[in-house]
């Protein structure tokens, strides 16, 4: 069995004390493959360093939207410096949030465009934030053709009816934690419905423990638990979700 983190966050400092632990316990975890993604600019070089070291990772630059406002011509092409780097398959993490607007919403709006220009510039698919925002996200991406490079809306939090506009669009979702939730209504919807190719799955670690783990730090080795409740809820074996979610990510991304 093979797993694919398809969000994680190793970049960030709380992995600078046990990176080489976690990484282990992941591989024992039957974790194959780890995206990190980056969310300003020295968080997408530091994604950028840990696939080069690790034969296993690979990574995504970007710029968040609670950063959105950092997104300038400078930064920009920084973000296409580093994604000339093989290992970097993606543009993102990139999108609005309109939970804690920690940037304008028409700044927001406007880096995520220029992501999604720059994604079709360097032909690689993006990796999309979406949080209390979903009528924007949705007609941003239409608008801008975003479909022509692919596009993963990573943790989902939108309705299982979103979600099927989101597959008919030809996009991708993929679910975190969250999914195993005592709560969980929505997230367990979405995963009944969306068509197992267009399904991934990730942590968002250091974020969103699954339940399992709650109250403790997410890391990569965790993602067994979002196959776990999936499989559960859709009545398969965790080797049947681990395969095709593992197939769907190296497809899109390229690996």
């Amino acid at each position: 069995m093979e797993l694919f983190d398809s969000h994680a966050h190793l970049n960030n400092e709380k992995f600078a004390e046990d990176l080489h632990e976690t990484v282990l316990r992941a591989e024992a975890n039957q974790v194959s493959y780890i995206l990190n993604v980056g969310w300003d600019i020295e968080s997408s070089k530091k994604a950028v360093e840990l696939a080069q070291k690790y034969p296993n990772q690979y990574a995504a630059v970007g710029i968040h939207p609670h950063d959105a406002d950092t997104y300038n011509p400078e930064a920009e092409k920084i973000l296409e410096h580093l994604a000339a780097n093989k290992k970097v398959v993606a543009i993102g993490e990139t999108g609005l949030d309109y939970y804690r607007n920690l940037s304008p919403r028409e700044v927001q709006q406007e880096a995520f465009k220029k992501h999604i220009s720059l994604a079709k510039k360097l032909n690689k698919p993006l990796i999309i934030h979406d949080r209390d925002a979903h009528q924007h996200i949705m007609e941003i991406l239409k608008k801008e053709r975003a479909s022509e490079v692919g596009v993963v809306l990573h943790c989902f939090s939108g309705s299982p009816q979103m979600a099927l506009e989101c597959v008919r669009m030809g996009w991708h979702i993929s679910l975190a934690g969250p999914v195993t939730y005592p709560n969980a209504v929505k997230p367990v919807q979405v995963a009944q419905v969306v068509p197992i190719e267009k399904l991934f799955i990730e942590t968002d670690c250091p974020y969103l423990s699954p339940q399992a783990v709650r109250g403790k730090r997410n890391e990569p080795a965790h993602v067994k638990y979002v196959a776990e409740k999936i499989a559960q809820i859709r009545k398969k074996s965790i080797e049947e979700i681990a395969y095709h979610t593992t197939e769907n990510a190296k497809r899109f991304f390229r690996v």
